[in-house]
C-alpha cells in the first residue's frame, strides 16, 4: 500500500509538546473528517473517534499519542538567551545546533547552543555535556526576546521531512508516525465498507511523554475489552548493537 509521505510530513512537522498540542490536535481534527461515526475532544485533550461497530456489546481501543519531547522556557538571561527544562526524556548530546521553534506570542525560530569547545578545559571536552548546559539563541537582546517570549512558553524542534531511500527522516517520528498509522486504518475501514465486529474507539492523546497522562484518563473512560497502544520502539539493525540485542529491525 503507497504511503502518503506529504500527510506524515504534515503530521511530523506539527507543533506539540506535551501540554501544548493545540497545532496537531487541529490536524488530526481535521484528518478525521468523514472517518468515524463520533468525534470529540476530552477536557484533557484527547481526540477520540468512535467507529461503531456491528456489535456494542464490548469496545475496542487504540491509541497513539500525539504529544512529542520538546522544552519549556524557565529564563531568559541578560543577554537575551534563552534557558529551559525539558519535556520528555532527551539525549543532550543529539541538540548541539539543532533549530527550535520557541512558541510565544508568535513562533520564533532558534538554535541551540552550548559552549564552545575551543574555549573548553581539557577536562570539560572529557565530559559529556547536560541539558543545563545549553541555551537557545534568537539573535535578540533580552528586551527584543521578553517582548514575544515569557517563562512557560513552550519549545519545538524544526524539521523538514527528508525521504532516504525508502526511508524518511524527520522530527518526532515516536509517534507521530502511529498517529498517521492510526488515521489510515480508520481511512482503511470506511474504504472497506464494513463495520468492525465492535465498537471501536481510535484514541489520539495528550501528555504521553511526560507520564502517559492523556492514555490513562481515555482509558479509564472508555473502559474498553480489547486496548491497544500503537508506539515505535529503536530499531536493532544498525551498527553498534549486539547480536542478542536484534530483537527488532527497521520497519
Amino acid at each position: 500500500m503507497p504511503v502518503d509521505v506529504s500527510l506524515l510530513a504534515d503530521i511530523c512537522e506539527a507543533p506539540g509538546a506535551p501540554g501544548f498540542e493545540i497545532e496537531i490536535r487541529k490536524l488530526v481534527l481535521k484528518e478525521l473528517n468523514g472517518l468515524a461515526d463520533d468525534v470529540r475532544t476530552d477536557n484533557m485533550g484527547n481526540v477520540i473517534a468512535l467507529k461503531k461497530g456491528k456489535s456494542s456489546k464490548k469496545k475496542s481501543m487504540a491509541a497513539a499519542h500525539m504529544d512529542e519531547i520538546g522544552f519549556i522556557v524557565t529564563h531568559i538571561d541578560d543577554d537575551g538567551f534563552v534557558r529551559f527544562n525539558p519535556l520528555g526524556g532527551f539525549d543532550p548530546k543529539t541538540l548541539t545546533s539543532q533549530r527550535v521553534i520557541i512558541h510565544g506570542k508568535k513562533d520564533v525560530i532558534g538554535v541551540m547552543g552550548c559552549k564552545p569547545i575551543h574555549i573548553m578545559t581539557p577536562e570539560e571536552r572529557g565530559k559529556n555535556l547536560k541539558l543545563g548546559d545549553y541555551f537557545v539563541d534568537l539573535g535578540m537582546t533580552k528586551g527584543q526576546v521578553k517582548k514575544i517570549i515569557k517563562v512557560g512558553d513552550p519549545i519545538t524542534r524544526r524539521s523538514e521531512l527528508l525521504e532516504l531511500g525508502n526511508c524518511v527522516n524527520v522530527k518526532s517520528l515516536d509517534n507521530r508516525v502511529s498517529v498517521f498509522v492510526l488515521l489510515e486504518a480508520l481511512r482503511a475501514i470506511k474504504k472497506s465498507r464494513h463495520k468492525p465486529a465492535y465498537d471501536f474507539y481510535a484514541v489520539f492523546t495528550v501528555q504521553e511523554e511526560v507520564g502517559l497522562r492523556g492514555a490513562n484518563v481515555s482509558a479509564l473512560e472508555i473502559q474498553p475489552d480489547f486496548g491497544f497502544g500503537l508506539d515505535t520502539t529503536i530499531a536493532f539493525d544498525t551498527p553498534g548493537a549486539q547480536p542478542q540485542e536484534r530483537c527488532t529491525s527497521l520497519g
